[in-house]
């Protein structure tokens, strides 16, 4: 399967089922924003609650904040944001459509033609990506603000916070699931790159002699939860930054590439980021950052940092998960989810839903699987073969069939269904007692 027409397939897909929509689509679309649907929001909250399970509920040194998008600039200021928070940027000068400098030999300029011929691009400039508002009554200087471009700033302004209210001992981490903003130039392949995205990211606080061992724990676990949510191992490559292209505070940083339909590109990254932040934000706001352990000066913890997107993570999930193949002697296309992070668990059918009593029994099957597992979800719209399709292609990993020997015509197999495996398509009889522990057992991290 070609790249492109890969791609093709998991946008249509997305939108075909209720994955992914664009933003604003009845109006035309807002470049750069795309609008969840009820599976894609599904998707997201699986892969979120797998995250703060490993990352956060797992372990007794990781504490969970939740900060505000809007923050005073001087947050902003301090962290290098107002003045180096800038991508290249080219304008031609024919059709003043604007690119990334640096992205112009991945863009098909036959899909952004110049409408007087060839382009024609002016000197490069740096354009800053974070969104400037206004907040309050008056819109001058004094009132300016930024929907913020990264959920860390709000943690390291709270450091001090936690560490007075909560106590805790080194090393510690913070963790935050929140929405950022950036005012991409050229917004492009799907979800990975858009001006509004949900971020999972930690600042793990450590004594500076302990960074090489804590950093390498979050590899791993980083590694773990790559694994836990589906993502093809083999499609996942660990880059080490060389110095010349990290951050100037960083001694190390990983990039976790991941092989997508349009190349190989960033998907997490881990960082060591020295005391850098805490530094900065100590010495703009006058306030006293350091922390104390008894019998020790007091010093400023270094961080480190795994930083993880949910919508690339979203992407790359659906780009592991597409799956074409033959069943039956016909073609299908279905999405091989981890059972954790798939938006429905299991669908229930009654054979026919023109038999009262088949019909009840399965509504009966559903409300039992659906007190301890809310994503089940009941289907009798059409044949059972279109909704075994239908269910394949929105990756449920097992279908749960009611039928007439369910209800005792053939009294050996009374109270038993036919569960089905979306992955073989093999189908067994199952006693309805022993589908919850089953369910159960699959869908656990």
């Amino acid at each position: 399967m070609a790249e492109n027409d890969l791609m093709e397939k998991i946008v249509s897909l997305s939108k075909r089922r209720g994955f992914i929509f664009q933003g604003s689509e009845i109006y035309g679309g807002l470049a750069g924003t795309w609008d969840y649907g009820p599976l894609g929001v599904a998707l997201k909250n699986n892969i979120k609650k797998i995250w703060w399970h490993m990352f956060v509920d797992s372990r007794d040194d990781m504490y969970g904040t939740d900060a505000a998008i809007l923050m005073s600039p001087k947050v902003w200021e301090a962290s290098g944001h107002v003045s180096g928070f800038s991508d290249p940027l080219v304008e031609c000068k024919k059709c003043k459509k604007r690119f990334r400098a640096d992205h112009i030999d991945d863009i098909n300029l036959k899909e952004t033609p110049c409408t007087s011929g060839k382009h024609e691009f002016g000197p490069v400039r740096q354009f800053n990506m974070m969104f400037k508002t206004h907040v309050g009554a008056t819109e001058d200087e004094t009132s300016i603000s930024y929907l913020r471009p990264e959920t860390a700033g709000g943690m390291f302004v709270n450091f001090k916070n936690v560490v007075d209210s909560i106590h805790p001992k080194l090393p510690f981490g913070l963790a935050q699931i929140g929405k950022a903003f950036r005012n991409e130039i050229a917004p492009r392949d799907f979800v990975f790159r858009s001006r509004e995205f949900e971020q999972m990211e930690v600042e793990y606080f450590v004594r500076p002699s302990e960074w090489e061992q804590k950093f390498e724990e979050w590899r791993n676990v980083m590694i773990s939860f790559i694994a836990a949510v589906g993502i093809r191992k083999d499609g996942v490559h660990e880059l080490e930054v060389g110095e010349a292209d990290r951050a100037h505070y960083s001694k190390r940083t990983i990039d976790f590439e991941f092989d997508f339909p349009f190349g190989k590109k960033e998907l997490y990254g881990l960082a060591y980021r020295g005391d850098f932040d805490l530094s900065a934000h100590q010495d703009a706001s006058g306030q006293n950052l350091k922390y104390v352990e008894e019998g020790q000066e007091p010093f400023l913890p270094h961080v480190i940092e795994p930083s993880l997107g949910v919508d690339r993570t979203v992407l790359a999930v659906l780009a592991s998960a597409y799956t074409e193949d033959e069943l039956g002697g016909e073609t299908r296309v279905y999405l091989k989810f981890a059972p954790a992070v798939a938006p429905i668990k299991a669908a229930v059918f009654p054979l026919l839903k023109n038999k009262p009593e088949l019909v009840a029994k399965a509504r009966e099957v559903y409300a039992l699987l659906k007190k301890e597992i809310p994503q089940v979800m009941f289907d009798d719209n059409g044949n059972v073969g279109k909704r075994y399709r239908r269910q394949d292609e929105i990756g449920t990993p097992w279908t749960i069939t009611i039928d007439f020997d369910t209800l005792g015509e053939n009294p050996d197999l009374l109270n038993t269904v036919t569960l089905r495996d979306r992955d073989t398509g093999e189908q067994k009889r199952v006693a309805i007692s022993e589908l919850l522990p089953l369910l159960m057992a699959s869908i656990r991290v």
